[in-house]
């Protein structure tokens, strides 16, 4: 079946705590989409008014994901594993891999109750193919890699898509590399022929700015840390970056020549990156 039920987590009652802004929906926020309320709207707009571009760096940073999945899709890939894929946005991942290749499997994670609320809408996909969602932690990773839903739904001895699309920088470091250590745990459990696509923010460009969106999502409760260019590159260590290598994010592959243009360095404020395993 194309929709596959994994989500016993449904049976009992979460506290959205809507009275306070949340990371996911301020995202959603920027994306256009309608899941989020007054102190989400409020949160977004100290972040704009400290960088107005926050809805273009969100808006661009989606389209990489569209674009690399699309780009994996059609070199081959079969098997995909989103973690933290935060509230649902059409086209979500599944829409733009099984668009392609109808037979194939995408894993959704992520360990936020409000994403699980609305994570129904990431099981529709194709009769040919499989979808899932596990409830899970990125700070736990073999939580995510022995979860059930994903081992139903993926090989792992055959090649995987890993997408980490803005999501490292909810993983502060505190002094022990653990951003790295994760994600070198998740690409150690991938056979040859995997794929890491990962974006990540970055406070090379707007430093006064990004120290600035740190604070007010510290606000909140969320703690972020962005990383210069030498940082998130280290994320692929090992690995063979796809062309053209790690750049801004509307300067991955754009669809179109002057889609890479339109916005500034500053603007993006994001790195991106696809790599495969030897």
């Amino acid at each position: 079946m194309g929709r596959q039920r994994t989500m016993g987590e449904h049976d009992s009652v979460v506290d959205l705590q809507l009275d306070r802004a949340h990371s996911s929906r301020i995202y959603d926020y920027f994306l256009g989409g309608k899941t989020n309320f007054l102190a989400d709207r409020m949160a977004a707009g100290s972040v704009l008014g400290v960088f107005p571009a926050a809805l273009v760096a969100a808006r661009i940073n989606r389209e990489f994901m569209h674009r690399a999945t699309r780009v994996l899709a059609v070199s081959g890939l079969r098997q995909f594993l989103d973690i933290g894929t935060g509230i649902p946005t059409p086209p979500n991942l599944h829409d733009i891999a099984q668009g392609i290749a109808p037979d194939a499997r995408v894993v959704y994670t992520d360990n936020d109750p409000i994403v699980l609320a609305h994570a129904a809408a990431l099981l529709i996909g194709t009769a040919e193919g499989r979808t899932a969602y596990v409830q899970a932690d990125v700070n736990d990773p073999e939580s995510i890699l022995g979860a059930p839903q994903l081992l139903d739904t993926l090989d792992l001895t055959r090649p995987v898509a890993l997408s980490l699309n803005a999501l490292m920088h909810f993983v502060p470091d505190d002094g022990e590399d653990r951003a790295h250590t994760i994600v070198e745990t998740l690409k150690a459990a991938l056979p040859s022929g995997s794929t890491l696509a990962l974006s990540h923010a970055t406070p090379d460009f707007s430093p006064e700015a990004m120290r600035k969106i740190i604070k007010i999502y510290g606000d909140t409760g969320t703690r972020l840390q962005f990383r210069s260019r030498a940082e998130v590159l280290r994320f692929f260590d090992g690995w063979e970056l796809l062309e053209p290598g790690l750049t801004l994010s509307h300067q991955w592959r754009p669809d179109r020549p002057e889609d890479a243009t339109h916005v500034t360095d500053a603007e993006a404020a994001c790195y991106a990156g696809v790599a495969r395993k030897p």
